[in-house]
């Protein structure tokens, strides 16, 4: 049964006249009436409003890129319009005309919809739960979002794929030479290296797009006002700066978080997190990244998804007014803001195999998402690396393919790894570990992608080949700041070091340095990129909580400057 079948009541409340009226104090305008027929909002449109039906109707319906439609409800008297598109005023992924008889309803743009939410407890749960479980309902159904045309397993038709996924964003994918997807390829007559074709739900057509193009297209990336001054502005949309962007937001700073892939960060692309408080039956770390997600937006952050964060711009001196920090952004922008929270993470670190740029994207992979699980269902994989995440999908992984070698340089798991995640594993009959040993070559080519794997025991040298079409590696991670070189000083690892003031110390001008502060007055550091942080979920989230409270004595401390 689809999620509709099972919490239509959830999905689709009926407010009863005490909750209209609730809702009605925080309309952004006068009521409106519609002709029967005539469209409310469309697939595509900005800051849509949500509409909180008086009289009449309005009939819902999906819409993919091709231009086929499926019905979806009709919100009649005390239901509203929506999802969590809404919250931010990014592009809807649905449409919306008033039903037979007409439609009379009042409009909640986002900051109004933002302030309901807030402002009414009980009737703001209501509402919220039902926004989501509204984009739920699209990722899950059909004729909704974007049609991906591509090869499947194809590099680029992967990435995208996992794009969409990573951010929430429904799909559909076609292969290119089969069945409509070789149709629409013949029709537009599109060559084999203008694949893959991302057509936009509002029908726009995208050839072989970057993420940053993808992004666009969908409305998903905002337009930024380089005069606007941010209190603070977070670069990177994993746990911890999804942590700062709720307390934040909540506690009335003004916050943009900018991230060039997608919300979650490494944790979004774990398949289950068991050990995170009060979570007892575990949850995907894109369900938790997702939550946090729109957690943030509830609360008025600014999520600037995709968008790369190129430098820190740093003055040849420090200031002796309140002159903002200034980030250049890689389509040249310039984003300003009182405060800024380095939370960029860390980047898959790559093993020295001799090939193994040949077949990133093409049967190597750094993460197991649902795209990953669904090629390799049925196969012989491997899987490189000894720590939790490496665990944690190996358990996802296992019970979808026919064999997985496990390989580990050490002699053991017991030093990396958590002890759930050790007896989980040994309980798979079809995960075979391999210790000491590594990955010494891969077999294949670009167009054909990885036949096999070549592995090599450390201690003898002994090499043994195993067929295979797809290697995962977890083999830890090296920090993302490049982008702040020459600004903020880093350890020999390249870890951001926090609490010191040794290599600007005019920049503070006589108060001590805050525990999560840089040398760089104004730039904090939090989560994986910083150097000594505990590299698990619930750390860096915990970081991203405490470095507001700084946050604030920060920006009491300028505000206090002569």
């Amino acid at each position: 049964m689809s999620l509709i079948d099972t919490r239509r009541h959830q999905m689709f409340p009926v407010l009863d006249a005490a909750q209209i009226a609730t809702a009605r104090r925080f309309a952004s305008g006068a009521e409106r009436r519609f002709t029967p027929g005539e469209l409310v909002y469309n697939v595509g449109d900005l800051n849509a409003p949500s509409w909180l039906v008086l009289k009449g109707s309005i009939d819902v319906i999906r819409r993919d890129g091709l231009g086929h439609e499926e019905a979806i409800t009709a919100h009649g008297v005390g239901q509203f319009s929506g999802e969590v598109s809404q919250l931010a005023g990014r592009g809807s992924l649905a449409a919306g005309r008033a039903g037979a008889d007409g439609c009379v309803a009042v409009p909640l743009d986002p900051p109004h919809l933002r302030a309901l939410l807030i402002g009414s407890a009980d009737l703001g749960e209501i509402v919220m739960r039902a926004l989501i479980l509204r984009r739920v309902g699209l990722i899950e159904g059909g004729s909704a979002g974007s049609v991906l045309v591509g090869r499947p397993g194809e590099a680029e038709f992967v990435r995208l794929q996992g794009f969409l996924a990573r951010n929430g964003y429904p799909n559909t994918i076609l292969d290119a030479i089969d069945d409509e997807g070789a149709a629409i390829v013949e029709r537009m007559g599109i060559q084999p290296d203008e694949l893959p074709l991302m057509i936009c739900p509002t029908g726009t057509v995208l050839k072989r797009p970057t993420d940053a193009e993808a992004g666009i297209c969908l409305g998903m990336t905002p337009e930024l006002d380089p005069g606007h001054i941010y209190d603070v502005a977070v670069v990177g949309a994993g746990p911890a700066g999804l942590a700062t962007a709720v307390y934040a937001a909540s506690e009335g700073l003004n916050v943009l978080v900018m991230d060039q892939r997608a919300m979650g960060g490494q944790a979004g692309a774990s398949a289950r997190i068991e050990n995170y408080l009060g979570f007892p039956t575990g949850i995907s770390g894109q369900a938790l990244a997702g939550r946090a997600y729109n957690q943030a937006q509830k609360f008025g952050a600014e999520l600037a998804i995709p968008l790369e964060v190129r430098r820190l711009i740093c003055p040849e001196a420090a200031s002796s007014d309140n002159t903002p920090l200034r980030l250049e952004l890689s389509n040249g922008q310039i984003v300003q803001a009182r405060s800024v929270v380095v939370a960029s993470g860390a980047r898959y670190r790559r093993p020295e195999i001799p090939n193994l740029a040949t077949f990133e994207g093409a049967g190597v992979s750094y993460w197991a998402s649902p795209v990953e699980a669904r090629l390799c269902e049925g196969e012989d994989v491997a899987l490189v690396g000894g720590g939790n995440s490496a665990g944690q999908a190996v358990v996802f992984l296992a019970p979808k393919v026919k064999r997985l070698h496990l390989i580990i340089r050490g002699k053991g798991l017991e030093a990396s790894m958590s002890r759930y995640l050790i007896e989980r594993i040994s309980a798979l009959g079809n995960v075979e570990i391999h210790v000491g040993t590594e990955v010494a070559d891969l077999e294949g080519d670009r167009e054909k992608g990885l036949i096999a794997a070549v592995f090599r025991d450390r201690d003898t040298g002994v090499a043994q080949r195993c067929p295979l079409r797809h290697l995962f590696l977890f083999v830890g991670a090296d920090p993302n700041a490049d982008w702040l070189a020459g600004c903020v000083s880093v350890d020999k690892h390249g870890f951001v070091i926090t609490g010191s003031s040794t290599a600007h110390p005019d920049e503070f001008r006589g108060r001590s340095v805050l525990p999560l502060e840089t040398d760089r007055a104004g730039v904090f550091a939090i989560g994986d990129v910083r150097a000594g942080s505990t590299k698990r979920v619930a750390a860096a989230v915990g970081e991203g909580a405490a470095v507001v409270a700084q946050i604030h004595t920060y920006l009491a401390a300028v505000n206090a400057t002569p």
